[in-house]
């Protein structure tokens, strides 16, 4: 055997320890980081916009825009999530308009927030998360936008204009601007759920969590018509359906694996 081959393997178990103890030391001291207590704040348009920033953000400083938020982004009080996002480089934002249901102007404003955001640095392709009422208005966002839109990913999201959006026709009406029969008529023409070619066209991937037993939001009308259209048009969507749960703050909903999964992958392009 040639004699430099021993002093080439110590070389590299050597090269290999220094690499692994380096790359340990890089994990302790990002889990070390501190973590945001409170939001920087910032107004476009006269509404307000909410920001937590990751410790270390990834590369092209990747966020999740989380919606709805209605005086502060509800999502960072999940545990689970809020430092899963944030010490995996993803930073979590949302913007405040209020009682919205996905119009074209309210999605609009929802745009001028996002070039802010492009403008602060930060990625031109969010991770859009809605909750509830919130996946309507991230999803009439993306069906609009999905060269802008990285990946969707709802909890018990309200996708379907015709379904929950209408059981308060006055909030609905007063975001359109039109009167119940012109927006009955034109359902079509709003409801995100009937304008997913351009996410299918952009292979935006989807993840969502929903119960099978939701009565406020029934999946059936919901994510399951999503998941239906959007897997006959060759889309990457993912649905983790919980037997028995309904419309609940849960583990089932806000400390799911996959979804943490879910983010994380888009976020730095890898699986984690």
């Amino acid at each position: 055997m040639n004699s430099a081959w021993p002093h080439r393997i110590i070389h590299l178990m050597k090269t290999v320890i220094t690499f692994l103890a380096l790359s340990l030391l890089a994990t302790v001291t990002c889990a070390d980081e501190p973590l945001p207590k409170t939001a920087e704040t910032f107004e476009v348009n006269g509404h307000k916009a909410f920001l937590y920033p990751a410790p270390k953000p990834g590369k092209d400083k990747p966020w999740v825009w989380y919606a709805p938020t209605l005086k502060g982004v509800s999502i960072v009080q999940r545990k689970a999530y809020f430092e899963s996002f944030l010490r995996g480089g993803i930073s979590i934002a949302g913007f405040d308009l209020g009682e919205v249901r996905g119009s074209p102007a309210s999605t609009e404003q929802f745009t001028l927030f996002y070039e802010e955001m492009v403008k602060r640095g930060w990625s031109s392709k969010p991770i859009l998360l809605g909750q509830s009422r919130g996946g309507l208005m991230m999803l009439a966002w993306a069906v609009r936008h999905p060269e802008k839109t990285r990946a969707f990913v709802g909890i018990y999201p309200v996708c379907n204009l015709a379904n929950w959006p209408m059981k308060n026709v006055p909030v609905t009406l007063a975001d359109y601007k039109i009167s119940e029969a012109e927006l009955r008529a034109r359902m079509s023409e709003f409801n995100p759920i009937d304008h997913l070619k351009g996410l299918l066209e952009n292979k935006v991937p989807i993840f969502v969590v929903h119960g099978d037993a939701d009565a406020t939001v029934p999946y059936a009308q919901n994510t399951g018509l999503v998941k239906e259209r959007y897997e006959a048009g060759g889309g990457a969507i993912t649905v983790k359906v919980i037997p028995g749960e309904g419309h609940a703050v849960s583990p089932s909903f806000f400390e799911c694996r996959e979804l943490i999964d879910f983010v994380l992958k888009q976020g730095d392009g890898k699986s984690p």
